[in-house]
């Protein structure tokens, strides 16, 4: 899958988790401009790893800042 169709997907993952309607994009950083706590950012972890098949480990999980590091990662988990 393509960075671009990833993207989408992982779009419709983050609505429901994205109470502020905050505009992402690539920049868009889970803790500072989404304020999420540790607790929304493992459901949303699992969303991803359910929605893509995936596993990100927890070391992968404290490199990923950013929506854009998040797409970047999934296209690579996936191959």
């Amino acid at each position: 899958m393509d960075r671009a169709a990833t993207a989408a997907r992982i779009a419709e993952v983050i609505e429901p988790f994205n109470k502020k309607a905050v505009t992402i994009d690539d920049s868009t950083s889970f803790a500072g401009d989404l304020e999420w706590d540790s607790l929304t950012v493992m459901d949303f972890v699992a969303a991803i790893e359910d929605e893509f098949d995936i596993i990100i480990t927890m070391n992968q999980q404290a490199e990923i800042e950013t929506y854009g590091q998040l797409i970047d990662s999934v296209v690579n988990l996936q191959g």
